[in-house]
């Protein structure tokens, strides 16, 4: 045990405040001079609270709408599906370049001819864009979204 490792926790009382010039908080206790926050009770104001004027939420202006954190879904139109053959899945379009990677939400979009027979499968499809893939000899197979595989963690 060295004396600087000593754990000492001092006796000290709470200080009492507004009880004369020699207690040391005496007259105002600390508070100042006059104001509201001289009074008693100023601890219950709200937050945000101006001394009656405008709180300060109220004053700054708000933006019109909302941020919707719904993660849209990658456009991918049929004329950019004429090179493809077989079978089409979200692996197959992340390898083309069509959309970023495997794991997001896709819809197909009417624009163009499509000429390739594809049978596809992704989560959305336009009801033209169903018809285009059902023109050419293809078929439209509606899927859930695949989920991202678990990383291993590095031991």
């Amino acid at each position: 045990m060295k004396y600087n490792d000593l754990v000492v926790n001092r006796n000290t009382r709470p200080s009492r405040k507004g009880r004369g010039i020699s207690a040391g908080q005496g007259k105002t206790a600390g508070r100042g001079t006059k104001g509201q926050k001289a009074r008693t009770g100023h601890s219950k104001m709200p937050r945000g609270f101006m001394g009656g004027q405008r709180a300060i939420m109220q004053a700054v202006p708000k933006l019109k709408g909302f941020k919707s954190f719904h993660a849209k879904a990658e456009v991918v139109y049929t004329d950019r599906l004429n090179d493809l053959k077989g079978k089409v899945d979200n692996f197959t379009l992340a390898d083309n370049n069509l959309i970023s990677n495997p794991y997001v939400k896709v819809k197909i979009i009417t624009r163009g001819e499509l000429t390739a027979k594809i049978d596809l499968e992704t989560q959305f499809a336009s009801k033209t864009a169903v018809e285009a893939i059902k023109k050419a000899g293809g078929s439209f197979k509606k899927v859930e979204i695949l989920k991202k595989p678990a990383s291993k963690e590095v031991e």
